[in-house]
């Protein structure tokens, strides 16, 4: 997402890049030249119009006329203000009473169901919560059975009745149910349809009076553009809901309802949904998405991913393992898997400043490590062990067993072996990478 934002930011401020003389018509051509940027990223005019204005104004007001490098200047206050309008700090979660009940509405499509396996999954995995799902969507075909399915994944239950057309009296048994059976999270799913109207507006409002819910999220797929803003603004009217999900940023997506939205319902953004595995949830941090619109990467977010799939005993083990030359193939293999489970490759690329750009054009197949991970499991536990041993027969062997070809074979064998070397040395310097993610979890404990 913001791909074409980012573009057309990065030509604005090239306006000031190389002047002989800042003066004040350059900074408003500038300016002008950002504002037409959001607009055809589908920030509504009225908060483009506004956000220039106080963009304007600072700039100015911090003299960017004279400022030494008034390009980098510029970049910064705009940054800021765009962190600024997309709600300054991440919006935690509102997690009260036993069990604690989130609501969700929205739109027919808008990713709801999936959304709400992907939390379900979240806060079981992070704060060790009992989740209940409740399907109350009783009208769209399968959404049952697909809460059942997302749910079976993640091991937990869901409360369904079927055949039963009552939404509000589902939502009240499911949480009495949750009470009874010791659940300490309940989510609710609800209807949607295509359009907003009064008949759904006044069911999940009913729900919503029946449960007393402590947190009630509006889940909109981002690429509905200015209608995602408008919608917004509909339901919360309705419902006062508590923050906004959305969905669907790894789309072809110009993003203005990101930087729209808060201002529009006053509310803030808690997560973005990206992708369809359950895993593709994110809390929405607005100064790092900042940083991603303006092409500066998010090295932040790329280590809490890292962190996840952390694990402190195999650190130390593999440290070991590096000092004394002894990291094999079982060893990569594992190192390859973790990395998967962190996410899209591409999107985890784009998280370090500089690449996102690069890599812009180059299609990075999700499935990239499909070959190096086949010819991995054609070779025996001896050979993983000791790949120096890989050598004539056992190369035609894995070759054929991995449906490669013997150059790739080889070709990763002597990748494996410079790997090995380099982290060797490294390890050999005093790196410890189970050193280095403690000390970095400590500083986001610090911050």
């Amino acid at each position: 997402m913001f791909e074409n934002l980012s573009d057309r930011l990065e030509r604005s401020f090239k306006i000031l890049k190389g002047q002989g003389r800042i003066s004040e018509i350059n900074v408003a051509e500038t300016l002008k030249d950002v504002r037409k940027a959001l607009i055809e990223a589908d920030v509504s005019y009225a908060v483009a119009k506004s956000f220039i204005n106080t963009v304007k104004q600072k700039a100015m007001g911090q003299n960017v006329i004279n400022a030494i490098k008034p390009q980098e200047l510029m970049v910064k206050i705009v940054h800021d203000e765009l962190a600024a309008l997309m709600g300054a700090e991440a919006a935690p979660l509102t997690l009260t009473g036993h069990p604690a009940i989130i609501l969700m509405s929205g739109l027919q499509g808008s990713g709801k169901t999936t959304f709400t396996g992907k939390l379900a999954k979240k806060l079981k995995a992070e704060k060790g919560m009992k989740p209940l799902l409740v399907a109350g969507d009783v009208y769209r075909p399968a959404a049952i059975d697909q809460l059942k399915v997302l749910a079976e994944s993640i091991g937990v239950e869901v409360y369904t009745e079927e055949g039963v057309k009552d939404p509000v009296g589902i939502a009240t048994r499911g949480v009495d149910y949750a009470k009874r059976n010791n659940f300490d999270l309940v989510i609710i799913d609800t209807a949607g349809r295509l359009a907003v109207d009064e008949q759904m507006m006044d069911e999940i409002e009913s729900i919503r009076n029946a449960v007393k819910p402590g947190e009630i999220l509006f889940v909109v797929d981002a690429m509905t553009g200015q209608d995602a803003v408008n919608t917004a603004k509909a339901f919360n009217d309705r419902l006062d809901f508590g923050g906004v999900v959305l969905t669907k940023l790894d789309g072809d997506t110009r993003g203005g309802a990101a930087i729209s939205i808060r201002s529009v319902v006053d509310k803030p953004i808690k997560f973005v949904g990206t992708g369809e595995t359950l895993d593709g949830i994110d809390i929405f941090h607005p100064a790092r998405m900042a940083d991603r619109i303006l092409g500066m990467g998010d090295i932040v977010s790329l280590v809490e991913k890292a962190q996840q799939q952390y694990d402190e005993k195999e650190a130390e083990d593999l440290a070991k393992k590096l000092r004394k030359n002894q990291f094999t193939f079982d060893d990569f293999l594992k190192q390859i898997n973790q990395i998967k489970k962190m996410g899209n490759l591409k999107d985890l690329a784009s998280m370090i400043p500089g690449v996102g750009k690069a890599i812009r054009d180059i299609d990075i197949d999700n499935d990239a490590f499909k070959g190096i991970e086949a010819i991995i499991m054609s070779m025996t536990p001896y050979e993983r062990a000791n790949p120096a041993e890989i050598r004539g027969t056992r190369v035609q062997r894995i070759a054929k067993g991995s449906g490669t070809k013997i150059q790739d074979v080889n070709r990763l064998l002597k990748q494996f072996d410079q790997i090995r070397k380099m982290m060797h040395q490294v390890s050999n310097m005093g790196t410890n990478p189970a050193a280095m993610m403690r000390q970095m979890k400590q500083a986001r404990r610090r911050r």
